[in-house]
């Protein structure tokens, strides 16, 4: 029967905890305030307008705006102001299976996709957004519903970097299946993954119809070009397979660079034909005390911006 840790154990583990997220959440922020946040409000617009008040029309004032009943009522001309009806959802899907656990470079897949959660997140929410997760493998792992506030956030950033999965695996429809579910209206939603795996066309489109969807593609160099490094033992973290490959052979080099690049290119081709929006993030292009990661980010915002 396994103990329990002493209790000095435990609790410096929380403290740690507890201070690898609020060091996330101090550079989330200072990445909003100096960067991020006006970009998230210019790409990411409120669902409409919204009745504010009605006022005694002045010189300059749209026509159109006027109140006709108030005026006729009043004897003067009176208009109605509409204010940008700002509240929306914002909501993460992050593959969680056993390949973010995986990156050749300075952090897993897995850590760079909590600190680009955190950002948006904090973004979101000083925006006065709400924020939701759902956190899938194989199966449905983590589903927390859509709320507003700094303390929300912050237990969306621990599921992230201290959920404990069941699964190894990774079922992209059953995620896409879930959130059209889970959703009932329409939200801003960033699918996070390595799409190392077959991406479902049907619920990815119904997806794209129902809610502002995104891809956040993550990928590490080693995932895609192997080094000349001799008879090499590689895992499949997520089925367990093993093999020996003979790095060491340019033509096993060049078949598995060739492979990888068939597998993006018809990925693109996917995202592109359902009218996707698509960020690739590399492992490559960050550090722990770097964040290179938003350079995409900021990229896409950017052109997406410019689109709209």
């Amino acid at each position: 029967m396994l103990s329990a840790p002493p209790k000095d154990t435990a609790t410096q583990e929380i403290r740690d905890i507890l201070r690898r997220v609020r060091r996330i959440e101090i550079r989330s922020r200072r990445a909003v305030q100096d960067a991020l946040g006006g970009e998230y409000r210019s790409v990411f617009k409120g669902r409409g307008m919204e009745f504010d008040e009605t006022r005694e029309y002045q010189p300059g004032d749209e026509i159109r705006d006027i109140d006709w009943n108030v005026t006729a009522r009043t004897g003067k001309p009176f208009i109605k102001r509409y204010v940008e009806e700002r509240e929306q959802t914002v909501f993460f899907a992050v593959d969680a299976s056993a390949s973010g656990v995986f990156g050749s470079q300075h952090e897993m897949k897995g850590e760079i996709a909590a600190k680009i959660c955190a950002v948006l997140a904090f973004a979101a929410i000083q925006n006065k957004d709400r924020v939701g997760l759902l956190t899938f493998t194989d199966r449905v792992e983590t589903l927390i519903p859509p709320e507003k506030g700094r303390k929300h956030v912050l237990r969306v950033i621990r599921e992230l970097l201290y959920g404990k999965p069941q699964g190894k695996g990774t079922d992209l429809t059953l995620a896409v299946d879930t959130l059209n579910r889970s959703l009932k209206r329409r939200a801003i939603v960033f699918l996070v993954s390595d799409f190392l795996t077959d991406e479902p066309r049907k619920a990815l489109a119904m997806a794209k119809r129902r809610h502002d969807l995104t891809l956040i593609r993550l990928t590490d160099p080693r995932e895609e070009e192997l080094p000349a490094a001799g008879i090499v033992e590689l895992e499949d973290a997520e089925t367990g397979e093993v093999m020996l490959v003979d790095t060491a052979s340019r033509s096993a080099r060049l078949r598995f660079a060739a492979f990888n690049q068939l597998r993006k290119t018809a990925q693109e081709k996917l995202a592109r034909s359902l009218g996707i929006d698509e960020i690739v993030v590399r492992t490559d292009t960050s550090g722990p005390e770097e964040m290179a990661y938003l350079d995409p980010i900021m990229k896409f915002f950017r052109l997406r911006a410019k689109r709209y």
